[in-house]
């Protein structure tokens, strides 16, 4: 009986620059760049070490995503603890290259369904803590939501982040900056301006034109 083939352990450095190359042909290129010699060209080492690492491409592209994932809900969690939630949550929905991280994931899991299963399973926990923190917020600050539910605004901001970023990679802009000004114009009203320590961070009008 054959011996169950070696994998490098998970925290090995030539691991950690595959994944780093992986993201970076998927933000670059797309999904269907992403190669095991195309991923290892990138990262500069022997084909070989792809699969030394991840037995199958689908397991290269969990550990990438799970990464991302699991950063993105740390840096989420933190920025709702701020002073401003709404300013946060709004700058960590729109940033553009997690954007389209994201939905180059959303269409690789069309074809691979354990990827899907991860996708389903965190947008899940991002839209509880997304709804928890507008809630909050929204009680904090006297807000009426009986017309519009918390949860809508939450759904509100992934997809215009999505959608916008997916117009902008056709080419497509129109609209986009009133798009924009319009939902920051919503949480000044709420929030005032953003304060100085996240203002450079914020202004996702500015950053999309």
């Amino acid at each position: 009986m054959a011996s169950p083939r070696r994998i490098g352990a998970p925290d090995a450095k030539n691991r950690v620059v595959l994944l780093d190359a992986a993201e970076q042909l998927l933000l670059e290129e797309g999904y269907a760049a992403v190669t095991s010699r195309r991923v290892a060209d990138r990262a500069g080492l022997k084909p070989q070490l792809v699969h030394y690492y991840f037995r199958t491409m689908e397991d290269l592209f969990l550990a990438v995503f799970h990464r991302r994932a699991e950063e993105g809900l740390a840096v989420l969690t933190t920025a709702l603890q701020s002073p401003q939630p709404l300013w946060a949550l709004w700058r960590f929905s729109t940033a553009p290259e997690a954007t389209r991280l994201t939905m180059e994931f959303m269409g690789l899991a069309n074809h691979r369904k354990a990827l899907r299963a991860e996708i389903v399973y965190y947008a899940e926990r991002f839209r509880q803590e997304q709804n928890r923190a507008i809630t909050e917020a929204l009680r904090r600050y006297g807000h009426n939501t009986a017309d519009v539910p918390p949860v809508v605004w939450t759904v509100f901001a992934t997809s215009v982040s999505q959608a916008l970023v997916m117009e902008r990679a056709l080419g497509i802009d129109t609209g986009h900056e009133e798009t924009f000004a319009f939902c920051e114009r919503w949480i000044r009203r709420l929030e005032g301006e953003p304060m100085p320590a996240v203002a450079g961070q914020v202004s996702a009008t500015a950053e999309h034109r």
